[in-house]
């Protein structure tokens, strides 16, 4: 790693032609304080000042890229992140070499790669999550061109800071294959993939001699005609020591599967889109005593939830979380469901368009647990691939977006939703809510503008009713100031009655941001992209600064 390294820095130095350099900047940091609600906990009050920063730099010449992530944590990462994160280190190194003539694309060093979905594999990164599940070792694309790509990779994963890798081998392979060719279709599009994904895994000396090696399968396939699309991808992994809450069981053994459809169709003004999938099992760690650990360190796949990604604060407070472990005690082994999205867009100068136009999109999602049961005899759950057990979650909701006028705009939105507690949360009784959102938008001139957002949620149970609102105003191109409450003013606990408030301002100049907050952070989950992790309350003030050049 010294070598990429000094050949990063020595390209900067001597090469001048035909070579150009990226950088970009990202610091988060806060300052955390005790209120008359909320307080630390004694270990994370040791040190208030936390940081997260990132310096990432590119160098591209020719058909060459060299680039380096340094990351600190200083004096310590903020709350909630893993403490593997600590002080200063280099956090991804690569040297990449790409001939689009020929097709080929080679990095050396940390990679990302992700294979069909992600459901098989994935490697990513997400700061926000505190996720950099980045693979170190050798990662080769070939481009067919037409006829489609293959894919070869190999390595250690990263699951720390700097060099702290996992003790297992990662290896891989996918081939897609675009059939439209083969058979001179010119408007329907079909393509093939097969993946393979292994694991040699490195134990401890008291656990040598237990299985070291696990492979994986996957096989999809997408077709599109016109506004019609489907899709299907099916994973099977390999048989492979139960693992559940960070404790590995070496008398037991269970493979595990994953069916995702997606199929839809659109047109101008309309489209309708419908996401299945049934996973059993499909928690895949490069190290097996990572399996469920909160900082999400060692995921090779990506499993997010299958519902959609709602924008309002009171709308996320039960956000769903995909269930793909195997959990003996609840005899629960994954989770079967789907999603239903429809979109329609009422066209300028109708009846219920107007002038300006209407758009109203209906989503409603459900899940469920597979039906299992627990075989004692083999160490075992046994489930059905198409049986519903146990409810899980639901949600309907309707979403309507109006333009007044040219200036002035509105969103208004219901949420109905049905939250299992006792198995998502570990509460005793579940949840079921209403909420209601609704904001509207206006805009000064060119570059003034105002935005009010308002929220309530019914709910019968757990912290029951919130009202929230936000006012947000943008001065000019470059500034804005906002102002947000969350208040939990059902809760049954008159001293949990909470406002999560926050003030905030934000100055935006080309490609750098600064912006400053203080007030509370509820506690629960965090999600992006589906994925989520758990955060506690908190009190203080956060900066944050992004640039690039």
């Amino acid at each position: 790693m010294r070598y990429i390294v000094l050949c990063f820095c020595f390209c900067l130095t001597v090469t001048k032609a035909n070579a150009q350099l990226r950088a970009g900047f990202e610091n988060n940091s806060q300052w955390y304080v005790d209120d008359n609600k909320i307080k630390l906990s004694t270990i994370d009050a040791e040190e208030r000042f936390r940081s997260n920063s990132y310096l990432k730099v590119d160098y591209d010449f020719r058909k060459w890229t060299v680039g380096v992530q340094l990351e600190g944590y200083m004096p310590k990462a903020l709350l909630n992140y893993s403490p593997e994160y600590d002080k200063v280190n280099i956090g991804t190194a690569y040297i990449n070499y790409r001939d689009s003539n020929r097709g080929i694309d080679i990095t050396a060093g940390h990679f990302y790669e992700q294979i069909g979905s992600g459901l098989l594999f994935r490697a990513w990164e997400d700061r926000q999550l505190g996720v950099n599940n980045a693979v170190l070792g050798l990662n080769v694309k070939y481009d067919l061109n037409k006829w489609g790509k293959a894919i070869v990779f190999g390595g250690k994963q990263r699951v720390g800071m700097g060099f702290d890798l996992s003790k297992s081998y990662l290896f891989g392979a996918d081939f897609m294959a675009n059939l439209e060719n083969l058979f001179g279709w010119e408007e329907n599009v079909l393509a093939v993939g097969v993946s393979y994904f292994g694991r040699s895994i490195e134990e401890s000396n008291e656990n040598k001699g237990y299985g070291n090696f696990n492979s994986n399968f996957a096989v999809r396939a997408d077709y599109s005609y016109g506004g019609f699309y489907f899709g299907a991808e099916y994973v099977n992994k390999g048989e492979d020591y139960i693992a559940y809450r960070n404790v590995v069981d070496y008398s037991s053994k269970q493979g595990g599967q994953a069916l995702l459809v997606n199929a839809g169709y659109s047109e101008k003004g309309m489209s309708v889109a419908l996401n299945l999938r049934r996973i059993e099992n499909m928690g895949i760690y490069s190290e097996r005593e990572l399996t469920g650990n909160i900082y999400l360190q060692g995921v090779v796949n990506y499993v997010p939830a299958l519902t959609k990604q709602y924008d309002y604060s009171l709308q996320n407070i039960y956000v769903y979380q995909a269930q793909q472990s195997l959990d003996f005690f609840g005899a629960r082994s994954g989770e079967i469901g789907g999603q239903l999205d429809f979109f329609y867009s009422f066209p300028k100068n109708s009846t219920i368009g107007g002038k300006y136009g209407t758009s109203v999109s209906l989503n409603g999602a459900y899940f469920s647990g597979l039906k299992s049961i627990v075989n004692y005899k083999e160490g075992r759950i046994d489930s059905d691939f198409l049986g519903f057990g146990e409810k899980y979650y639901h949600d309907l909701g309707i979403e309507i977006r109006k333009k007044w006028t040219k200036n002035w705009s509105s969103v208004f939105m219901y949420l109905d939703q049905y939250y299992n507690a006792r198995v998502l949360l570990g509460k005793i009784e579940d949840v079921k809510t209403n909420i209601v959102s609704a904001e509207t938008t206006y805009q000064f001139l060119d570059n003034k503008s105002i935005r009010l957002e308002l929220q309530h949620m019914w709910a019968n149970a757990d912290k029951k009713n919130w009202v929230a609102g936000t006012v947000e105003f943008a001065l000019n191109s470059k500034w804005s100031v906002y102002g947000s409450d969350m208040y939990n003013y059902g809760n049954d606990d008159s001293e949990k009655q909470l406002h999560y408030y926050n003030i905030g301002t934000s100055y935006t100049r080309g490609v750098t941001r600064i912006s400053a907050s203080y007030g509370r952070q509820r506690g629960g989950l965090v999600c992006v992209g589906g994925v989520c992790r758990y955060v506690s309350e908190a009190a203080g003030l956060t900066i944050g600064v992004t640039t690039s050049i």
